[in-house]
C-alpha cells in the first residue's frame, strides 16, 4: 500500500439518494423474480468455532472483534471443588459456544434461573472460551492446596519484575483464568457471567479486563489506539512457537503458555509526538504499516539498513527492532492483543511534561502465546524493557501467567488428566 493516496471524491446528497433508491429498487425485483422462480429462501448459518478438539479454541482461532478476560482466585480447600467448577465451565463452554443457554430454561418463577437470560436470541458470534491455570493453583503461599504441586511444569514461574512495571495487585496474577472472545461484546461478557456464577463458594473473581480489535475493511491487521498497525510480524513457525511438545508433563502437551498485560497507554502524550518521531518509536510507518526504509506492510525488517550518513534507518532503541525475533536470540511469541478503554482516572505521568490528573484510562490488553516463556515473553520484555524508546508512552499496570491445557473431547472436562496424573 502506498504511504499517500488521492481521497475519492466526496459524493452529493442527490447522488446518494439516487444511487440508494436504484439499490433498493433493484433489491425489490431481485425479491419478486426469486419468489416467482420458486428459489429457495437462503438462511445464513450461526458463526460458530468448535470447542470440542485436540487443542483449545481462542488461541489460534481467527481473532475476533471482542474480549473479556477474567482471572480468578480458588477459595475451596477441597480438591473435589475444584474438579467439579472444571467439569461445569466444560459442559458450560460447549453449550455457550453453540449459542445455546448454559442449561435450558426452566418454568418455574419462583427459583433463579440457570442462566441469566442476556443472551436470548443472540448469534453465537463465534465465541470461544480458553481457560487457563495459574501457579497459585498449583501451590499457593507455601500450601499444595490440591496435591497438584509436584505437577507444576517447571515453566510456569513467577515472572520477573521488569525494568519500569507499576503492577497494581488487584489486576495481577490468579489460580484461574478465563477469556472469552466473540464477535459482540454481549455474547463474551454474558459467556463469562455464566461462568462466574457457577463458581459459587469456589472460586471468586480477581480481576477482568475487556478488549476491543476493530479490523479496517480489506485489512488483515488492526490498528491500536496509538494509530499503528498492530500485529503484523507473527512466528514463521507457529505450531513450534506455541505448543508445548514432549519437553513438558504429559497432561500439559498440546497446551500452551499464556502471558497477558494490562498495558496503559499514555494517549494524551503520544498525540502531542510528530508523526516521524512515532514512526521512529515503533519502527513502522504509521499509514502503510511498512517497516521504516521499506513500502508495504509485511515487507521482511531490514535490520542492518543504514541511511545516507551511516545512521541506522530503523533507529537501535526502535520497539520493532528490539522485539525481533533476531535481537533476542530467536526467541518468538504469538500475539492475540486488543484495546481497551476504561473511561478516565487520576494519573501522574512517569515521562516529562509529568502531567497529572484526569487522563485516558485505556491502552493494549496484551495476549501472547508460547511454548515456554521463559524463552518467549520474559526473554524478549526483559530485553525491551530496558531499552525501547515506546515504554516512555506504555506502563504495565496488570499481569498475569497461565498455562492452557490442550483441548477435549466430549465426556472429558478442562485440566482432566492434570488431575488424574496427581
Amino acid at each position: 500500500m502506498s504511504e499517500h493516496h488521492q481521497k475519492p471524491p466526496r459524493p452529493s446528497r442527490r447522488g446518494f439518494l439516487t444511487a440508494a433508491g436504484s439499490l433498493v429498487a433493484a433489491g425489490g425485483v431481485g425479491a419478486l423474480a426469486g419468489e416467482a422462480a420458486g428459489a429457495p429462501k437462503t438462511v445464513a448459518k450461526p458463526a460458530i468455532e468448535p470447542f470440542w478438539g485436540v487443542r483449545q479454541g481462542g488461541i489460534l482461532t481467527p481473532t475476533q472483534n471482542h474480549t473479556y478476560f477474567a482471572a480468578f482466585d480458588l477459595t475451596t480447600t477441597k480438591r473435589e471443588d475444584v474438579m467439579k467448577l472444571l467439569r461445569l465451565w466444560t459442559e458450560a463452554a460447549a453449550r455457550l459456544t453453540q449459542g445455546q443457554p448454559v442449561a435450558p430454561f426452566g418454568t418455574d418463577p419462583g427459583v433463579p434461573a440457570d442462566d441469566s437470560g442476556d443472551g436470548i436470541g443472540l448469534s453465537p458470534a463465534r465465541l470461544t472460551l480458553t481457560f487457563g491455570f495459574g501457579p497459585g493453583l498449583f501451590i499457593k503461599d507455601g500450601k499444595d492446596r490440591y496435591g497438584l504441586a509436584a505437577q507444576r511444569p517447571d515453566a510456569l514461574v513467577d515472572l520477573p519484575r521488569f525494568n519500569g512495571d507499576q503492577l497494581v495487585p488487584a489486576r495481577t496474577g490468579g489460580d484461574l483464568s478465563v477469556q472469552a472472545c466473540a464477535d459482540d461484546p454481549q455474547v463474551a461478557f454474558h459467556a463469562v457471567r455464566q461462568l462466574s456464577a457457577m463458581a459459587y463458594d469456589i472460586a471468586e473473581m480477581r480481576w477482568v479486563q475487556s478488549g476491543f480489535n476493530s479490523q479496517p475493511a480489506g485489512q488483515k491487521t488492526p490498528r491500536n489506539l496509538m494509530g499503528f498497525k498492530d500485529g503484523t510480524r507473527q512466528p514463521d513457525r507457529i505450531d513450534e512457537t506455541v505448543w508445548v511438545g514432549a519437553e513438558g508433563p504429559t497432561w500439559l502437551r498440546g497446551g500452551s503458555y499464556l502471558v497477558v498485560r494490562r498495558i496503559r497507554l499514555s494517549l494524551e502524550h503520544w498525540d502531542r509526538m510528530n508523526v516521524d518521531f512515532q514512526e521512529k518509536t515503533i519502527g513502522r510507518h504509521k499509514h502503510s504499516g511498512a517497516p521504516l526504509g521499506r513500502h508495504h506492510e509485511f515487507d521482511e525488517v531490514d535490520l542492518s539498513a543504514t541511511d545516507a550518513d551511516g545512521n541506522p534507518v530503523l533507529p537501535e532503541n526502535a520497539h520493532v527492532r528490539l522485539s525481533h525475533s533476531a535481537s533476542n536470540d530467536g526467541a518468538q511469541i504469538y500475539r492475540r492483543g486488543y484495546s481497551y478503554n476504561d473511561g478516565v482516572a487520576f494519573t501522574a505521568e512517569r515521562w516529562p511534561p509529568w502531567k497529572q490528573g484526569m487522563l485516558y484510562d485505556a491502552g493494549l490488553l496484551f495476549i501472547a502465546y508460547q511454548r515456554d516463556p521463559r524463552t518467549g515473553f520474559i526473554k524478549i520484555f526483559g530485553h525491551s524493557s530496558k531499552f525501547d524508546m515506546l515504554n516512555q508512552f506504555a506502563t504495565h499496570v496488570g499481569s498475569g501467567l497461565f498455562v492452557c491445557p490442550p483441548g477435549v473431547k466430549p465426556g472429558e472436562h478442562i485440566g482432566q488428566a492434570l488431575f488424574e496424573a496427581a
